[in-house]
């Protein structure tokens, strides 16, 4: 059994549910809070993930950073070493959904250019009639930036393990190369 550690930074603009979010990561779906401050800094929930098939876990911190503007760049200093992204947006915000490319710059230059697993969220699932970014088009723009989809409703408890599933899968998936490459360079 390997047990491994994963530091996730979970951003997106403001109320899009980044909170709702982590904390329905943290408690396995049974803790939506129907009211919310707005996170003013970093806020830090850790979530061990059982790797399907295996007997490994991935213990991820999950640093849920500010959202608004004004806040970004204080925060920013408090992100670390991230190994992992998992970047949110709203369905029922085009706006969200185009400042996904911002993040990703955001995100990029903090990390130097290092490639981070990651995955793109739609969130709010529930608001289907105010929807106005389409699946297709949010799977698109996800593909090109390397990133896996998925859509969630944190507030109806839909789909919300999948991307914390995905990611830690994917940091399993490359510890399991490195591991692979040592192995190959060490004489057998």
């Amino acid at each position: 059994m390997v047990k491994l550690r994963a530091k996730c930074l979970l951003v997106g603009d403001a109320a899009v549910g980044k909170s709702a979010l982590s904390h329905m990561f943290h408690s396995d779906g049974t803790l939506f809070q129907k009211n919310y401050s707005m996170t003013t800094g970093v806020d830090l929930m850790t979530k061990c993930v059982q790797i399907p098939e295996t007997s490994d876990n991935v213990e991820l911190y999950i640093v849920d950073s500010a959202g608004k503007q004004t806040l970004v760049e204080a925060c920013e200093k408090m992100w670390g070493e991230v190994s992992l992204l998992c970047l949110v947006f709203d369905l029922s915000s085009e706006q969200s959904f185009a400042n996904c490319s911002h993040w990703m710059e955001r995100v990029r230059a903090h990390c130097r250019g290092k490639h981070l697993p990651g995955v793109l969220v739609g969130n709010k699932t529930d608001l289907s009639t105010r929807r106005e970014v389409q699946a297709s088009v949010a799977q698109e723009w996800a593909e090109s930036q390397g990133l896996e989809y998925h859509e969630t409703s944190a507030k109806e408890k839909e789909n919300c393990d999948a991307p914390i599933l995905a990611l830690a899968t994917a940091f399993h998936s490359l510890y399991q190369e490195h591991r692979e490459t040592i192995q190959n360079l060490c004489p057998g």
